[in-house]
């Protein structure tokens, strides 16, 4: 004979019911906000534009549009630096460390490369660049400081807290930028060599660290 199927209680049912509705409706929420972030201006996300930052920023920034945007022209490598304290408060400036480098170096001849290795330093520069001024760095909106967060928390997590045995003080980044040389049948002419932007030093503190591994 065979056995009954399992009967779920009218509590359990309610329960399960009520968690399945509370999924649905937060993922069709999630996934209409950043719909509405990456779509045409329009009147719902111009009036929502608040909340819709507050969903999708910095995490979950969209780069697609819905009309295919203009390939990338330029080759750009971010590195960065640290300045260090030691134990009898001497003031040390570290080598500049290669981030991008380092990712192009995990994704080369990996069949499968991760996510963080291929898009996390770049859409965090790529932020960062789209909400300051390349003239002298202020922030050109409201995302400005998170932005500048954002990009720092991502270098520390890569150093941690300290560098060769001692606490970190304060981050710098650089940039360079290289623009992709044309296929050789064009005629077209584009400047040769790497462009190098510094952006000033940052402090850091504890609060840097929260919630990093």
């Amino acid at each position: 004979m065979a056995e009954a199927g399992r009967t779920w209680s009218l509590p359990a049912l309610a329960v399960l019911s009520a968690a399945a509705a509370l999924l649905l409706g937060g993922s069709g929420v999630f996934l209409g906000a950043l719909f509405l972030q990456s779509a045409p201006p329009n009147a719902l996300s111009q009036r929502y534009q608040g909340q819709l930052n507050g969903i999708v920023y910095p995490e979950f920034e969209q780069n697609w549009k819905l009309f295919a945007p203009n390939p990338l022209q330029q080759n750009i490598s971010v590195d960065a630096r640290v300045q260090t304290i030691s134990a009898d408060d001497r003031i040390h400036t570290r080598d500049w460390v290669g981030l991008t480098a380092r990712d192009i170096a995990a994704i080369r001849h990996n069949p499968a490369p991760g996510h963080v290795d291929q898009n996390l330093l770049r859409r965090a520069w790529d932020f960062y660049d789209s909400t300051h001024s390349a003239e002298d760095g202020s922030a050109v909106d409201e995302r400005g400081t998170m932005a500048q967060e954002y990009l720092k928390r991502v270098a520390l997590r890569r150093f941690g807290r300290s560098a060769g045995g001692e606490r970190i003080l304060q981050i710098q980044f650089r940039v360079g930028t290289a623009t992709i040389a044309p296929p050789a049948w064009s005629r077209e002419q584009v400047p040769t060599g790497t462009k190098y932007r510094e952006l000033a030093w940052w402090p850091v503190g504890e609060d840097d660290y929260r919630g990093l591994l």
